[in-house]
């Protein structure tokens, strides 16, 4: 290829390299009001969303962890009509933390708090209302719930509810101390129940599976029990 012949190639590339930025001035030349105001557009939005977070968010989400903070010690005690309607003084009480701190996880975690609260003292439609609306997330709490919705429905009479819950909660745990707890749970559920047949599976698996646990220790009891009252039926 001649010297001349690659000079007038360059010079051509040269002026389709010029040509497609022209345009592209021109471009945002024609458009830069459109181009400004959807920057601007991105800048609120990204803003907003950054000074929610930090500005309200966060404070908010303080503020209900300070707020809960005394309650969890009025829950352990199982002072539950305290920990759910406040002392008059000093703390607030798990109904009023929900209102108040509406979308924060400490708001969510009230709704757990609440949900046994009411259980404890034998609301328990209340006690479902609070547990069915809790979000989770957390690895131990979730279970809890689902456990403490089970524990409700057993209250209740509903022994095929509680199983469900139970196994849920056994199956989301998936861990060698909790889910025995709850599978330990579906079985005397099942026995209560008179279903012997499910009661026998559900405490041999413990059985076999969690033998390293006090459930799984236990099994060979309920087991017996199981199959005498299979027998005697």
């Amino acid at each position: 290829m001649s010297k001349k012949h690659q000079e007038s190639k360059a010079e051509k590339g040269f002026e389709n390299i010029e040509e497609v930025l022209t345009s592209s001035e021109r471009f945002i030349e024609k458009n830069q009001k459109t181009i400004l105001i959807a920057l601007a557009a991105v800048i609120v939005v990204v803003g907003g969303i950054i000074a929610y977070n930090y500005l309200y968010k966060k404070p908010k989400n303080e503020k209900a962890q300070a707020a809960i903070y005394k309650g969890e010690r009025f829950f352990q005690n199982q002072e539950d009509s305290i920990a759910l309607f406040g002392n008059g003084n000093d703390y607030i009480g798990f109904e009023r933390i929900i209102k108040e701190f509406g979308g924060t996880k400490t708001a969510d975690l009230a709704r757990a708090y609440a949900g046994i609260s009411h259980s404890r003292l034998g609301n328990n439609e209340k006690a479902l209302e609070y547990l069915n609306k809790f979000r989770g997330g957390d690895l131990l709490i979730t279970p809890a719930v689902e456990g403490a919705i089970g524990d409700v429905y057993m209250n209740m009479g509903n022994t095929d509810k509680a199983v469900s819950h139970f196994q849920n909660a056994a199956k989301k745990a998936n861990d060698e101390m909790l889910s025995p707890i709850y599978y330990n749970k579906a079985g005397l559920a099942y026995l209560s129940a008179k279903n012997f047949g499910k009661a026998i599976e559900t405490f041999q698996m413990l059985k076999d599976k969690y033998i390293n646990s006090p459930q799984g220790q236990e099994a060979d009891k309920y087991l017996e029990a199981a199959k005498l009252q299979q027998a005697g039926n």
